[in-house]
């Protein structure tokens, strides 16, 4: 079990601010009378100790409170330009933001959770001694923002006054830092005293970026204190290491659902939208994927688009389960994004009036954003993540250096995008969930679509992802395994986790009509595993469309499916309608493409439970409906095998 408030407080023990008193009387030696007025309006004295001692730490020459207000967020992007942590671009709103070449995508091998003697983590994680992470803080952040401006904003990650919001404060030496967190995130500054009542808990962060050079870059840090809900990032910039509020919290919110909350919420990695089906009924989908494994293009091919990377759910009074977004904004990856696949966010990202922060894309002479898989024709020349480039620019290896990186992003408002529904997204009581999907890549083993024959096996669904290493994690490669994509944002033992699923999505407070559809979802199928004559992948973009289609016409009850041993799979009738009549452009189905795309390869299946339930049995005190499921589902997997040998088609089963 987590045991909150155990162990040295690092922040106070390093800033050595004990009591009130000693923080009013930093608080009037640091800050100017504006930010002084600012700060007495949180009362909430665990708050402003946090802020107390992260100054009395990072001893910054100025501090600035921000309110929230259109002053306080002006200046803001004001001092990112002046101080070239933004660049702006031809279109009004628009800013490029470079991080160093070391720096762009998640530091994994840099990245701690402090424990305590005797406390286990996750096995897919690495810890470090309390002890360790103070000796840290002491000598690399002690003085860190010396001449520098820190500045301090109060969040929530929900809708204000959700029941599954938390509210968190960020500290940050980057004007980029506190940019992106007034896009993406709800500033609850005026009612921020109220959510720590509310809710019980708050996070706090604290990150510095230092002199922002790459020799700095081995130092860099990213620790989050399980027991004290508070993180700190040193001498790193790119967003996911630095944006606490995001991933890092994310994080905290994990430990809490599960260990606080325990069958009652659940933190999730993944997207939130609305499906329309018949009539203009629209049922809300939750689905986690891995970054980079198609979630936010998922989310926008909603009819109702909430969020596109994290979901905070719980079980309502009335039986459903429902589900806020803690973001307000997009962080997305934009290599792959274009007119064809995700026209919604390409008509923000090239259009006027918008405010969007780019990073890591390549700029032309005329200011113009760019990227791998825009689906425009791209410039000879420009300037991208590691400086002036050219086409046939290599590195240091001599390997190509693509126009963008592999994980540029841009930061936006989710409310500029067309099919965003704000007003629901804004709105405390969230969206009722009615189907959960799972998805990686998996070139050869699972179908597009198959839905769990009950809520057990759907959770087993989850526990199974596996997925090809993406450019979202630094130092990581091959394909591995990720656990309910919320692998790398699990701080405690996968067990607990999984029970807390298990707890969950079984609980009886979920009524019977309203429990959730669990189900896989896979894009990634390739011509070559399958028998096809085709190169890559056996489906396109816009099929998405097709199985989120049929997902919620079975979620509904209008459609009748195949059972197999790893689930129901749809109807070739069924499908073959949708894609005429949902895939953008209307696109023939054929029966040929069916059969390959949803006959079972059992040898394929069985090895990858065989390989799920090896590491699983490396774990502790996993529970056994894990071990169960899998027995079953190989139990009548090799029953058919022998039926009907190791391919099977659909027809065999109907």
């Amino acid at each position: 079990m987590l045991e909150l408030r155990k162990g040295i407080d690092i922040l106070s023990h390093v800033g050595g601010i004990n009591n009130i008193a000693e923080a009013q009387d930093l608080f009037k030696k640091s800050l100017d009378s504006e930010n002084l007025a600012k700060l007495e309006k949180i009362k909430n004295e665990e708050a402003l100790l946090k802020i107390a001692n992260a100054i009395a730490i990072c001893e910054p020459d100025e501090v600035f409170v921000n309110t929230g207000s259109s002053e306080d967020v002006d200046k803001i992007r004001k001092w990112s330009i002046e101080t070239g942590e933004e660049e702006p671009l031809a279109v009004k709103g628009h800013t490029i933001h470079f991080d160093l070449p070391q720096d762009q995508a998640r530091l994994v091998k840099q990245t701690f959770y402090i424990i305590n003697d005797g406390e286990k983590t996750s096995s897919l994680a690495k810890s470090i001694a309390r002890q360790d992470a103070l000796e840290y803080v002491e000598k690399y952040v002690k003085g860190i923002m010396k001449g520098m401006r820190m500045l301090i904003g109060f969040y929530s990650r929900g809708p204000v006054g959700a029941q599954a919001a938390i509210p968190a404060i960020e500290i940050s030496s980057s004007n980029y830092v506190l940019h992106s967190a007034e896009i993406l995130y709800r500033n609850c500054y005026e009612s921020f005293d109220a959510e720590v009542t509310r809710k019980g808990v708050f996070f706090t962060n604290l990150h510095s970026q230092g002199p922002n050079r790459p020799e700095d870059i081995p130092n860099a840090r990213i620790f989050m204190d399980r027991s004290w809900f508070t993180t700190y990032s040193t001498f790193c910039t790119y967003a996911g290491n630095t944006l606490l509020l995001k991933k890092g919290n994310h994080r905290f919110a994990v430990d809490y659902s599960v260990y606080v909350k325990t069958a009652e919420e659940l933190s999730e990695h993944m997207f939130i939208t609305g499906i329309k089906g018949p009539g203009g009924r629209v049922t809300y989908f939750a689905g986690a994927a891995p970054s980079g494994c198609g979630k936010t293009t998922t989310a926008m091919a909603g009819d109702a688009f909430i969020g596109d990377d994290l979901a905070q759910m719980w079980i309502a009074e009335d039986g459903t389960v429902r589900a806020v977004n803690p973001e307000k904004g997009i962080f997305g990856i934009v290599e792959d994004v274009n007119q064809e696949g995700d026209p919604y966010l390409m008509k923000v990202l090239r259009g006027e009036g918008k405010e969007v922060i780019w990073s890591n894309v390549l700029i032309d002479e005329n200011k113009k954003p760019y990227w791998v898989g825009c689906g425009e024709e791209i410039p000879k020349k420009g300037r991208n993540f590691q400086g002036e480039w050219y086409e046939g620019k290599t590195d240091e290896n001599g390997k190509p250096i693509p126009p963008s990186h592999p994980n540029s992003r841009a930061t936006l408002h989710a409310s500029d995008i067309e099919n965003h529904n704000t007003e629901l997204a804004e709105d405390p009581k969230g969206v009722p969930i009615k189907v959960i999907t799972y998805s990686g890549r998996d070139s050869d083993t699972m179908p597009p679509v198959w839905v769990a024959r009950n809520s057990d096996e759907g959770v087993v669904i989850g526990a199974s992802i596996v997925s090809a290493a993406t450019a979202t994690e630094i130092g990581v490669s091959g394909v591995r395994r990720q656990p309910w994509a919320n692998e790398p944002f699990i701080p405690g033992p996968l067990a607990d986790y999984m029970q807390a699923q298990f707890d969950f999505f079984n609980s009886k407070k979920i009524k019977d009509s309203d429990r959730p559809v669990m189900a896989g979802i896979n894009y990634f199928l390739t011509h070559a595993a399958r028998g096809g004559n085709g190169k890559g992948l056996l489906g396109e973009k816009r099929d998405v469309k097709a199985w989120l289609g049929w997902l919620e016409l079975y979620a509904n009850g209008d459609v009748e499916a195949i059972e197999t041993p790893i689930g129901f799979i749809p109807k070739y009738e069924d499908l073959k309608k949708l894609f005429a009549e949902r895939v953008p452009g209307g696109k023939e189905y054929t029966k040929e493409l069916y059969d390959m795309q949803f006959s079972l390869y059992i040898d394929n299946i069985i090895a990858r439970i065989r390989l799920q339930r090896e590491a699983y049995s490396k774990e502790s005190a996993i529970p056994q409906k894990l071990f169960e499921v899998y027995d079953k589902q190989e139990k009548e997997l090799l029953a058919l095998k022998e039926k009907f040998g190791s391919v099977v088609k659909p027809d065999q089963l109907a």
